[in-house]
């Protein structure tokens, strides 16, 4: 068996592989499928804590997104 059927995150690096997984098994794979999304909703995943969360943040800051009831 090969990772090769595996789809590939742009998640950043501090984010950690239960986080990851955790974001993957909810069916989030990149960045921008977080555009909106409540960060309430997200900490409610196993997995998922507040490093995680900051640094998702700050990606999606980069990028001129952030979560539902961030700022624009």
């Amino acid at each position: 068996m090969t990772g090769e059927n595996r789809t590939e995150s742009d998640f950043p690096r501090g984010v950690s592989q239960p986080a990851r997984r955790a974001l993957a098994g909810a069916g989030y794979r990149l960045l921008e499928q977080l555009n909106g999304v409540a960060e309430a909703d997200l900490l409610r995943l196993h997995g998922m804590g507040p490093k995680a969360m900051d640094a998702l943040r700050r990606a999606l800051a980069e990028k001129g997104m952030a979560f539902a009831g961030g700022p624009e």
